[in-house]
């Protein structure tokens, strides 16, 4: 697959889950020798959020939306917050160029929640904003609820079934992404 996976963490909130989940997603990629890297929306810089950015982006934000630009897929970790993916998720899709950076683009989707539902909503929701935006949706999704009684203190993952399923889904996304990028 050219270029790397791109790991989105979707929430600016300091020690996340998603941050949490998107660091064993990034492991799974590199035990698959699959090229990935992470973005956090903590790394928003402040200026991101002056009115003016809607017209005239700051250096650093385009960085950050070259790094969606230059992606082979984009890896989409997203907390659930009132029902929904948080406004920073949003406003940083509002933020990248239209409608490039998800035109074609493969995505996939991994929710978390403390709750029973495990981020369905928010992933849902964001299935039909990227497929507004043309992406190609890889169609396995990761759901997991109670995500605060999955990690030890340390902040490991004990929880083999989940960690299974994210293997999975990396190595098929890795090949879907392959696939529609054109890599053999």
């Amino acid at each position: 697959m050219p270029g790397s996976v791109l790991i989105i963490s979707g929430t600016n909130r300091p020690q996340s889950n998603a941050m949490k989940v998107a660091k064993i997603i990034a492991t799974a990629y590199s035990a698959q020798n699959i090229p990935a890297e992470i973005l956090s929306l903590a790394e928003m810089p402040p200026e991101a959020f002056d009115p003016s950015c809607y017209a005239t982006k700051p250096p650093s934000l385009v960085a950050m939306q070259q790094r969606v630009l230059a992606a082979a897929g984009l890896h989409v970790v997203t907390p659930e917050y009132n029902g929904s993916f948080p406004g920073v998720l949003k406003y940083f899709i509002d933020m990248l160029k239209f409608p490039e950076s998800f035109e074609r683009k493969p995505v996939c989707f991994v929710g978390e929640s403390a709750g029973t539902y495990g981020g369905l909503r928010s992933v849902e929701q964001l299935i039909q904003i990227f497929g507004y935006r043309n992406a190609h949706i890889f169609p396995v999704r990761i759901f997991i609820p109670g995500i605060n009684d999955r990690f030890n203190f340390d902040g490991v993952l004990i929880d083999s079934d989940i960690q299974k399923r994210i293997n999975e889904q990396a190595a098929g996304f890795s090949r879907f992404a392959g696939l529609l990028t054109g890599a053999k």
